[in-house]
């Protein structure tokens, strides 16, 4: 294929660029933004105020108290992804909780569009901690964050150890020791997760999917999805994209 790959899947991931966008569903990739901890990110989605963004339905004819609602179930909404990617219930709940209570308080609509930012922000901020709550060592920490950034390149130990002046043998050892699984592996799960993400989220195409996260072929592709889903991308995709049509729909 000659299209940029790096061009293709930062448009996946940033959705920034408005000619390159493909279809996806912006309030699945809100919350699911927020669950993976990309910082950067939210605080981009952030930026148009809760009171207007599009499709605000009417909760209240009271003004303030619909923004509250909004806001309320936008926070239960977030505490409830934050907890399916791993946040402990208790911190989840007792943020939500917080954020709610102190938006009750408020008696102006900007006060509470304002708040809806700095709540998003604190669980992504604590979402990415979370990706990082088993690592100690700055180099490891540096390695993940390369990693996410360049998913759609091939990404070789050597690379990474150079990247964090350490030796190859002794970063694959420190690698392991703290995150619990090889490099390699690592890599390897984070492109699926991506590729489960757009087979679900956009209209590429599995060939393009395996192409614009640097997989050597689309049959390997196509094979080492089916180890870790049970399923091919097309059934994959079929049976997942379904499903999020259908809570769309809801």
């Amino acid at each position: 294929m000659d299209f940029n790959k790096e061009l293709f899947y930062k448009d996946f991931v940033q959705r920034e660029d408005e000619f390159l966008r493909a279809p996806y569903n912006p309030e699945i990739e809100f919350y699911s933004t927020i669950k993976a901890g990309d910082v950067k990110k939210v605080r981009e989605l952030c930026k148009v105020p809760l009171m207007d963004k599009p499709g605000l339905g009417k909760l209240s004819d009271d003004p303030l108290q619909n923004i509250k609602f909004h806001f309320v179930i936008t926070t239960a909404l977030v505490a409830r992804y934050c907890i399916e990617g791993g946040m402990e219930l208790s911190e989840a709940y007792s943020l939500s909780d917080y954020f709610i209570q102190k938006a009750d308080k408020m008696k102006k609509k900007d006060d509470i569009s304002r708040l809806h930012p700095e709540m998003c922000l604190e669980y992504a901020k604590r979402m990415h901690d979370l990706r990082k709550n088993a690592i100690c060592s700055m180099q490891i920490a540096e390695c993940i964050d390369y990693i996410y950034d360049h998913l759609h390149a091939r990404i070789t130990v050597n690379e990474l150890a150079e990247y964090v002046h350490l030796n190859t043998s002794y970063l694959s050892r420190l690698f392991k020791k703290e995150v619990g699984t090889s490099v390699n592996e690592y890599i390897r799960r984070q492109k699926l997760e991506t590729a489960k993400n757009m087979l679900v989220y956009s209209e590429y195409r599995p060939a393009e999917i395996a192409s614009i996260l640097a997989f050597p072929t689309q049959s390997y592709f196509t094979e080492i999805f089916r180890k870790y889903t049970g399923l091919t991308p097309g059934d994959y995709r079929k049976q997942y994209f379904q499903q999020s049509v259908s809570h769309d729909q809801a």
